[in-house]
Protein backbone atom coordinates (compact mmCIF):
# COMPACT_ATOMS: atom_id res chain seq x y z
CA UNK A 1 0.00 0.00 0.00
CA UNK A 2 2.99 2.28 0.57
CA UNK A 3 4.44 0.92 -2.10
CA UNK A 4 1.56 1.88 -4.45
CA UNK A 5 0.84 5.74 -2.77
CA UNK A 6 4.97 6.62 -2.94
CA UNK A 7 4.63 5.16 -6.82
CA UNK A 8 1.26 7.61 -7.37
CA UNK A 9 2.49 10.26 -5.84
CA UNK A 10 6.34 10.40 -8.05
CA UNK A 11 3.99 9.78 -11.34
CA UNK A 12 2.12 12.54 -10.41
CA UNK A 13 5.20 14.61 -9.68
CA UNK A 14 6.70 14.01 -12.75
CA UNK A 15 3.85 14.78 -15.04
CA UNK A 16 3.79 18.09 -13.22
CA UNK A 17 7.45 18.49 -13.82
CA UNK A 18 6.90 17.84 -17.88
CA UNK A 19 3.80 20.06 -18.38
CA UNK A 20 5.97 22.87 -16.50
CA UNK A 21 9.08 22.40 -19.20
CA UNK A 22 6.98 22.34 -22.03
CA UNK A 23 5.15 26.12 -20.73
CA UNK A 24 8.48 27.07 -20.31
CA UNK A 25 9.79 26.27 -23.23
CA UNK A 26 6.88 27.61 -25.50
CA UNK A 27 7.00 30.85 -22.94
CA UNK A 28 10.84 31.32 -23.87
CA UNK A 29 10.13 30.47 -27.51
CA UNK A 30 6.97 33.56 -28.00
CA UNK A 31 8.92 35.91 -25.63
CA UNK A 32 12.61 35.14 -28.67
CA UNK A 33 10.34 35.16 -31.80
CA UNK A 34 8.87 38.40 -30.30
CA UNK A 35 12.47 40.06 -29.34
CA UNK A 36 13.49 39.05 -32.91
CA UNK A 37 10.51 40.17 -34.56
CA UNK A 38 11.10 43.65 -32.69
CA UNK A 39 14.68 44.12 -33.66
CA UNK A 40 14.72 43.19 -37.29
CA UNK A 41 16.65 46.25 -38.65
CA UNK A 42 15.15 49.25 -41.18
CA UNK A 43 16.61 48.68 -44.70
CA UNK A 44 19.87 51.10 -44.50
CA UNK A 45 19.58 51.48 -48.78
CA UNK A 46 18.19 54.96 -49.20
CA UNK A 47 15.25 55.34 -51.96
CA UNK A 48 16.40 56.57 -55.22
CA UNK A 49 15.44 60.51 -56.09
CA UNK A 50 15.48 62.25 -59.14
CA UNK A 51 16.30 65.86 -59.65
CA UNK A 52 15.07 67.56 -63.27
CA UNK A 53 15.56 63.95 -64.32
CA UNK A 54 18.97 63.08 -62.62
CA UNK A 55 19.55 60.49 -60.28
CA UNK A 56 21.09 61.62 -56.66
CA UNK A 57 21.24 59.25 -53.81
CA UNK A 58 20.64 60.44 -49.93
CA UNK A 59 22.99 57.81 -48.66
CA UNK A 60 25.96 59.94 -50.55
CA UNK A 61 27.74 62.79 -49.77
CA UNK A 62 28.31 65.41 -52.74
CA UNK A 63 31.34 68.02 -54.05
CA UNK A 64 29.98 70.82 -56.39
CA UNK A 65 32.27 69.19 -58.59
CA UNK A 66 30.05 66.82 -59.63
CA UNK A 67 31.94 64.02 -57.70
CA UNK A 68 30.03 62.23 -55.08
CA UNK A 69 31.65 59.72 -51.62
CA UNK A 70 30.52 57.12 -49.72
CA UNK A 71 32.18 56.39 -46.68
CA UNK A 72 33.53 52.68 -46.29
CA UNK A 73 34.79 50.63 -43.35
CA UNK A 74 38.36 51.71 -41.87
CA UNK A 75 38.65 55.14 -43.03
CA UNK A 76 38.10 54.56 -46.25
CA UNK A 77 35.91 55.90 -49.01
CA UNK A 78 34.50 55.32 -52.67
CA UNK A 79 34.58 58.18 -55.22
CA UNK A 80 32.72 59.16 -58.61
CA UNK A 81 30.94 61.25 -60.56
CA UNK A 82 27.65 61.96 -60.46
CA UNK A 83 25.15 61.06 -62.81
CA UNK A 84 24.89 64.83 -64.00
CA UNK A 85 28.74 64.78 -64.62
CA UNK A 86 28.69 61.60 -66.56
CA UNK A 87 26.24 62.28 -68.78
CA UNK A 88 27.55 65.98 -69.06
CA UNK A 89 31.02 64.12 -70.05
CA UNK A 90 29.07 61.93 -71.83
CA UNK A 91 30.88 59.24 -74.51
CA UNK A 92 34.41 60.35 -73.42
CA UNK A 93 37.13 58.02 -75.04
CA UNK A 94 39.36 57.59 -72.03
CA UNK A 95 39.12 57.93 -68.25
CA UNK A 96 42.45 58.51 -66.16
CA UNK A 97 42.77 57.80 -62.74
CA UNK A 98 45.75 58.29 -60.22
CA UNK A 99 48.00 55.92 -59.38
CA UNK A 100 47.05 54.10 -55.66
CA UNK A 101 49.40 55.84 -52.99
CA UNK A 102 49.09 59.21 -54.39
CA UNK A 103 48.02 61.75 -51.71
CA UNK A 104 45.58 64.23 -52.96
CA UNK A 105 44.27 67.46 -51.49
CA UNK A 106 40.47 68.57 -51.03
CA UNK A 107 39.73 70.55 -54.55
CA UNK A 108 42.74 68.98 -56.14
CA UNK A 109 42.83 67.78 -60.04
CA UNK A 110 42.28 63.83 -59.19
CA UNK A 111 40.53 62.44 -62.77
CA UNK A 112 40.69 63.29 -66.50
CA UNK A 113 37.93 62.55 -69.21
CA UNK A 114 39.46 62.16 -72.71
CA UNK A 115 37.18 62.81 -75.62
CA UNK A 116 37.97 63.58 -79.43
CA UNK A 117 41.33 64.88 -78.49
CA UNK A 118 40.23 67.22 -75.47
CA UNK A 119 40.30 66.89 -71.62
CA UNK A 120 38.13 67.69 -68.59
CA UNK A 121 39.28 67.47 -65.18
CA UNK A 122 37.71 66.26 -62.18
CA UNK A 123 38.25 67.77 -58.74
CA UNK A 124 38.98 65.66 -55.47
CA UNK A 125 36.20 65.63 -53.10
CA UNK A 126 37.70 64.85 -49.99
CA UNK A 127 41.91 64.80 -48.65
CA UNK A 128 43.10 61.08 -48.76
CA UNK A 129 45.81 58.52 -49.77
CA UNK A 130 44.76 56.68 -52.93
CA UNK A 131 43.93 52.82 -52.14
CA UNK A 132 42.06 51.37 -55.06
CA UNK A 133 40.97 52.81 -58.77
CA UNK A 134 38.32 50.75 -60.77
CA UNK A 135 40.55 49.27 -63.60
CA UNK A 136 36.84 48.17 -64.83
CA UNK A 137 35.74 51.47 -65.98
CA UNK A 138 39.26 52.21 -67.40
CA UNK A 139 38.88 49.23 -70.10
CA UNK A 140 35.36 50.58 -70.51
CA UNK A 141 34.42 54.06 -69.88
CA UNK A 142 30.58 53.64 -70.85
CA UNK A 143 30.25 52.14 -66.88
CA UNK A 144 30.63 56.09 -66.25
CA UNK A 145 27.52 56.89 -67.77
CA UNK A 146 25.50 53.77 -67.49
CA UNK A 147 26.13 53.14 -64.14
CA UNK A 148 28.18 55.94 -62.21
CA UNK A 149 26.99 55.14 -59.03
CA UNK A 150 27.59 51.38 -58.68
CA UNK A 151 30.09 49.96 -61.59
CA UNK A 152 31.60 53.26 -62.64
CA UNK A 153 32.87 54.12 -59.64
CA UNK A 154 36.47 55.56 -60.24
CA UNK A 155 38.81 55.17 -56.73
CA UNK A 156 38.65 54.49 -52.89
CA UNK A 157 40.21 56.86 -50.61
CA UNK A 158 42.00 56.31 -46.89
CA UNK A 159 41.50 59.37 -45.15
CA UNK A 160 43.20 60.27 -41.82
CA UNK A 161 40.37 62.92 -40.70
CA UNK A 162 36.48 64.08 -41.28
CA UNK A 163 37.28 67.55 -41.27
CA UNK A 164 36.88 68.31 -44.72
CA UNK A 165 33.93 66.50 -45.01
CA UNK A 166 32.81 69.37 -44.13
CA UNK A 167 33.21 71.44 -47.05
CA UNK A 168 30.97 68.95 -49.05
CA UNK A 169 27.61 69.99 -49.86
CA UNK A 170 24.99 69.73 -47.10
CA UNK A 171 22.53 67.53 -47.62
CA UNK A 172 20.06 69.90 -47.45
CA UNK A 173 21.46 71.88 -50.08
CA UNK A 174 21.95 69.14 -52.56
CA UNK A 175 18.61 69.35 -54.48
CA UNK A 176 18.59 72.89 -55.15
CA UNK A 177 22.21 72.98 -55.94
CA UNK A 178 21.33 70.26 -58.34
CA UNK A 179 18.36 72.48 -60.34
CA UNK A 180 20.75 75.46 -60.54
CA UNK A 181 23.66 73.44 -61.80
CA UNK A 182 20.84 71.59 -64.54
CA UNK A 183 19.24 75.26 -64.89
CA UNK A 184 22.81 76.85 -65.58
CA UNK A 185 23.23 74.11 -68.61
CA UNK A 186 19.90 74.30 -69.80
CA UNK A 187 20.23 78.19 -70.81
CA UNK A 188 23.54 77.94 -72.20
CA UNK A 189 22.44 75.02 -74.54
CA UNK A 190 18.77 75.25 -75.24
CA UNK A 191 19.28 72.19 -77.50
CA UNK A 192 19.64 69.89 -74.66
CA UNK A 193 16.07 70.63 -73.55
CA UNK A 194 14.06 67.97 -74.36
CA UNK A 195 16.54 66.79 -77.31
CA UNK A 196 18.16 64.21 -75.38
CA UNK A 197 15.04 62.77 -73.13
CA UNK A 198 14.60 59.19 -73.40
CA UNK A 199 10.47 57.84 -73.27
CA UNK A 200 10.41 57.43 -69.87
CA UNK A 201 11.06 60.98 -69.12
CA UNK A 202 14.76 60.10 -68.24
CA UNK A 203 18.02 61.75 -70.15
CA UNK A 204 20.21 60.18 -72.58
CA UNK A 205 23.80 59.37 -71.53
CA UNK A 206 25.00 62.44 -73.65
CA UNK A 207 23.56 65.49 -72.71
CA UNK A 208 25.87 67.67 -75.31
CA UNK A 209 25.40 64.80 -78.07
CA UNK A 210 22.67 66.76 -80.03
CA UNK A 211 25.16 70.07 -79.85
CA UNK A 212 27.47 69.24 -82.36
CA UNK A 213 29.12 72.76 -82.23
CA UNK A 214 29.19 72.55 -78.25
CA UNK A 215 32.47 73.54 -76.38
CA UNK A 216 32.95 70.12 -74.47
CA UNK A 217 35.88 71.54 -72.91
CA UNK A 218 34.88 74.55 -71.85
CA UNK A 219 31.21 73.37 -71.06
CA UNK A 220 32.78 70.64 -68.67
CA UNK A 221 35.33 72.75 -66.76
CA UNK A 222 32.86 75.18 -65.84
CA UNK A 223 30.43 72.31 -63.96
CA UNK A 224 33.75 70.53 -62.66
CA UNK A 225 34.94 73.36 -61.24
CA UNK A 226 38.84 72.44 -62.38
Amino acid sequence: MVTLTLLTFFVGALADYVINQRKRKSGAVANETALTAAVVPVQAESSPAYVEGFLVLEKLRYHSGHTWVQREQLNTARVGVDEFGAKLAGHVDTIELPEPGQWFRQGQTVFKLHRNGETATLLCPIEGKVVAVNPEVVNNPSLLRSDPYGKGWLMTLHYDEISTWHNLLPVSLVKNWLEEDVSRLYAKQPVVVGGVATDRGRLGDDLLASNPGADWSRITAEFFLP
